[in-house]
């Protein structure tokens, strides 16, 4: 990893949709040094994938719902129902095993509180839960997927 490939992983976080003439002039490759430095890249597993970020507003999911879950449940088997749970919700699109006084933390995105009325139903009738606590989200003051890339050791 140099500063081209960090230079490079920036530019596709910021759009991927840019043409690889785009890329590899932005971050000073000819075209094919940049393709096969992206190939590496992705081969090496550091690029996961590329993605279209869509406007959930727009889309008719615009309430997002932060979850609390709390459980007295610890054991494994539990934790497949749960992870099985939450991956058939697509509603819920992040899921985090956490530290503290909240086992876990969910975002939703739902239409309005009855969609997510209709998702808290489902989440506590597939596995057995302490607590929920849902906060719906007023407004977004930052919401990015772009990694900081300024820790990385070259």
């Amino acid at each position: 990893m140099d500063t081209i490939d960090i230079r490079l992983l920036d530019e596709l976080q910021r759009d991927s949709s840019q043409s690889l003439d785009e890329m590899s002039e932005k971050v000073g490759l000819s075209r094919n040094a940049c393709w096969r430095r992206m190939r590496q890249l992705e081969d090496a597993g550091i690029i996961k994938g590329r993605v279209a970020l869509l406007d959930a507003e727009k889309l008719g999911v615009g309430l997002t719902v932060m979850i609390s879950v709390r459980t007295s449940h610890h054991d494994l088997a539990w934790l497949e129902r749960f992870r099985g749970a939450v991956n058939s919700i697509p509603e819920i699109i992040a899921a985090y095993r956490t530290t503290g006084d909240v086992d876990y933390l969910l975002q939703a995105v739902v239409p309005n509180v009855r969609a997510y009325d209709l998702l808290y139903k489902a989440l506590i009738a597939a596995v057995p839960l302490s607590d929920v606590s849902s906060f719906f989200v007023m407004e977004t003051l930052k919401a990015t997927t772009c990694l900081p890339l300024k820790h990385i050791r070259l």
